[in-house]
């Protein structure tokens, strides 16, 4: 079994600033659409959010790269093409597998940025989109489907939610730390964490200097008890 840490939604980079911390709720916002969309921050309702934590330079109108998806019933929809999503087929990662989906989250216009984790995704399906997408997802807008962004292109599918509340249990974020610096689980060590092999992330304490940039960090648990009792109190947090 596989748990991937998947970054995703606004930073300094994409979108220009965190996504906020919304009545003790994160809501992380989507990046702005690179290539195919239909959905815009308003027809989200995220229209004021995007403006501000980009300071004007988004807003209602604009076109986001909604994805991941969550829908009504339960599931999600998160797609990934290219060179990450060669990793993630090198890693291994297929059925069964879980994505932590992360991002930078701040208290609205106050508060410091932080990485935490804001939803799930247990993976049932992987969809190929060489030979052209389900009409169902085509008729959702989600924008892998739309479009194809690269020849690997791929839908993952399965059970999936985003957290009602920014409990602490969830934030990967050492207090008062930058936000690259992460407090690790224990069962998380050297070696076991894909992007992350160099000896001078790994510090004292339980610290970990997670890298700057990239999209997805594998750990491959195999059939260890301790990270899956780990797993299972996250989940249980964002379906609190």
């Amino acid at each position: 079994m596989r748990i991937i840490f998947s970054r995703k939604g606004f930073d300094s980079a994409s979108g220009g600033g965190p996504s906020p911390i919304v009545g003790g709720r994160p809501v992380s916002l989507p990046i702005p659409a690179g290539a195919a969309s239909q959905t815009s921050y308003g027809a989200l309702g995220l229209g004021e959010h995007a403006a501000r934590a980009s300071r004007g330079k988004l807003g209602a109108d604009d076109l986001c790269h909604h994805d991941p998806m969550f829908t009504e019933a339960g599931e999600c929809l998160f797609g990934q093409c290219g060179a990450a999503q060669t990793h993630l087929e090198r890693q291994g990662v297929g059925e069964g597998d879980v994505f932590l989906f992360f991002g930078l989250f701040r208290e609205e216009d106050t508060g410091e940025p932080h990485h935490r984790i804001f939803g799930f995704l247990e993976v049932e399906e992987i969809i190929a989109l060489g030979e052209g997408a389900p009409q169902e997802l085509v008729e959702i807008g989600h924008p892998h489907a739309l479009a194809m962004h690269h020849k690997n292109d791929v839908i993952y599918r399965g059970p999936g939610r985003t957290a009602n509340r920014a409990s602490e249990a969830l934030r990967l974020t050492v207090e008062g730390g930058p936000p690259s610096l992460w407090q690790r689980p224990d069962w998380l060590k050297r070696g076991g964490l894909s992007y992350h092999d160099r000896a001078d992330r790994w510090l004292r304490g339980g610290r970990l200097k997670s890298v700057a940039r990239g999209q997805e960090f594998v750990a491959d648990i195999g059939r260890r008890q301790a990270p899956r009792e780990w797993l299972g109190r996250v989940l249980a947090e964002i379906d609190r």
